[in-house]
């Protein structure tokens, strides 16, 4: 069954806001959580695969369990900086930069 599109909506900013709220809302605030951290798990995973390494083999590396990195991987745990940049760096073999916007 395909869903009616709003027909007033014209902006995919718009339709954030109809669905999750204006900006600094709880629901928006968290639907942007959400995306930040697929966004996050969907890279390290296609850097992991282009590594040709399995989640066991980067765990090994870099000093933590297969299930934590399946975690990260799957969206389900928050990540600290120093413990991205041992995987970025030491896992993965590339190099980690922070831009601020």
């Amino acid at each position: 069954m395909k869903k009616k599109i709003d027909s007033t909506v014209t902006t995919f900013d718009e339709l954030l806001e109809k669905k999750y709220g204006q900006h600094g809302t709880p629901s928006r605030d968290q639907f942007e959580a959400d995306a930040e951290a697929f966004i996050l798990s969907e890279c390290l995973k296609a850097a992991r695969r282009q590594a040709k390494l399995t989640q066991e083999e980067l765990a090994v590396k870099v000093g933590t369990k297969k299930s934590y990195i399946s975690r990260l991987e799957n969206g389900k745990s928050d990540i600290q900086l120093a413990t991205l940049r041992r995987i970025i760096e030491q896992g993965l073999g590339r190099k980690m930069q922070i831009t601020i916007l």
